[in-house]
């Protein structure tokens, strides 16, 4: 693997030249996917941005063949993406703060957390997490750089900086509040294009003897489920476990153990302790999930260039389906407004010609429409009273929880519609 140049992380190259790993630095050649152009995901169109334009940025997604990292360029900076009102709120979906909660409770059985010790969350949206944290009385801080659920989370008394997290930050924190036994972030690796610092910074935070946890979709299940619509442009990185662990190795921090978890359509949760600690002994699963991958071809191309045409196939199939129901008379609404369905739309090019509207539990997002597509997003009671014949799933990794807060739907024979890996009928 290249060693890194001097002055620090590599940064992303501009203009004609070739891109670069954002990681180890060696030039992207090869593509994994290129889902062409479309907005930013996060974001909804007020009534007042209706008769206004869009920019749309390119979804071409390289994988890197040195450290196999799968990532897109930098085509937009973390504060143009997070540095406003931010509309994703952990707290909506029911299963996901459950999720958290047991989490808390393995973490405090399993490394004796007390009132006595500190937990950091990096990411910490609007307190899912945390929360559980404070009510066992163990001390915490939340760092979440979006104005909008930093604001949920101080709401809540849960201590929260709003700040973008890296080795700066992390040292003052350190220098102001101690170093954590525990830091912990969900779902945050993805989103930060420079990974070197931030990695870094996870290391300075930590206490010599301390643990850090992290919950990222597995790209081995994106590729073997087809999950192109996680790809998006706050989502800079897509991890393999043989990556991540040198991610982690390279800046001092060993990999001790790692969980398959079935959140997001398959994820791993790595747990990571300073290399001098030797507080904990490697654990089997690390060798085997690493075999498991190495039998996949995670770190050969063949396995990356096979993925453009999976994404090509069910794309007709979905639209295949949807231009059969409308030719029927069929009416079709979605169920949330994510970022992987505005993913998924976009690149399907699905507007209201297939889709009357979408619903969401989040009421900041009520009253706006999808970005690119156009898609009116009404409340949840919409589906309830229009009554339509299919409700095509967004949020597919929340399928099961949908299904069941939306029973009523088969009352009037209606169906649902799940998308990925590919359409499927319930």
């Amino acid at each position: 693997m290249p060693d890194l140049p001097p002055g620090g992380p590599v940064h992303q190259a501009t203009g004609p030249r070739q891109p670069l790993c954002r990681f180890c630095g060696a030039g992207l050649a090869h593509t994994f996917v290129d889902l062409g152009m479309s907005p930013l995901c996060q974001t909804q169109i007020g009534p007042d941005e209706l008769d206004k334009g869009e920019v749309f940025y390119p979804l071409h997604v390289y994988v890197c063949n040195q450290c196999w990292l799968v990532q897109l360029q930098e085509y937009v900076t973390p504060e143009q993406i997070f540095s406003r009102d931010y509309p994703y709120f952990s707290s909506f979906s029911d299963s996901w703060v459950e999720h958290a909660r047991t989490y808390v409770e393995h973490m405090v059985t399993d490394f004796g957390l007390t009132a006595a010790s500190f937990v950091v969350e990096l990411a910490s949206n609007d307190g899912y997490l945390l929360q559980h944290v404070q009510r066992g009385g163990i001390p915490c801080l939340g760092i979440e750089p979006t104005a909008s659920t930093a604001a949920a989370a101080l709401a809540r008394g849960i201590p929260t900086r709003q700040e973008f997290f890296g080795l700066a930050l992390a040292r003052r924190v350190a220098a102001e509040a101690g170093r954590a036994d525990v830091v912990a972030g969900n779902n945050v690796l993805a989103h930060v294009p420079d990974l070197n610092d931030f990695v870094a910074g996870i290391a300075a935070l930590l206490k010599p003897d301390g643990v850090g946890t992290f919950e990222f979709p597995h790209l081995l299940r994106l590729i073997e489920h087809n999950q192109f619509d996680t790809i998006y442009h706050e989502h800079f990185s897509y991890f393999s476990f043989l990556t991540v662990r040198a991610v982690f190795g390279r800046h001092g921090l060993q990999v001790f153990d790692v969980r398959e978890l079935p959140t997001h359509g398959g994820s791993l949760r790595v747990y990571v302790q300073p290399t001098t600690s030797g507080r904990r002994p490697v654990e089997a699963r690390v060798q085997e999930l690493l075999a498991t991958e190495s039998a996949a071809g995670i770190d050969n191309l063949a396995l990356y260039g096979r993925f453009q045409e999976r994404v090509y196939a069910t794309k007709r199939h979905l639209l295949a389906f949807l231009i059969e129901a409308r030719s029927a008379g069929k009416r079709v609404a979605g169920y949330g407004a994510p970022g992987k369905g505005n993913t998924l739309l976009n690149y399907c090019g699905i507007g209201t010609d297939f889709l009357d509207f979408t619903v969401d539990r989040n009421p900041a997002k009520q009253g706006t429409w999808t970005p690119g597509t156009r898609i009116p997003i009404l409340a949840p009671g919409a589906i309830l009273e229009q009554k339509p014949d299919y409700v095509l799933i967004l949020p597919w990794n929340l399928r099961a929880e949908i299904v069941e807060k939306m029973s009523p739907v088969r009352a009037w024979g209606g169906k649902f519609v799940i998308p990925i890996p590919t359409v499927e009928i319930i």
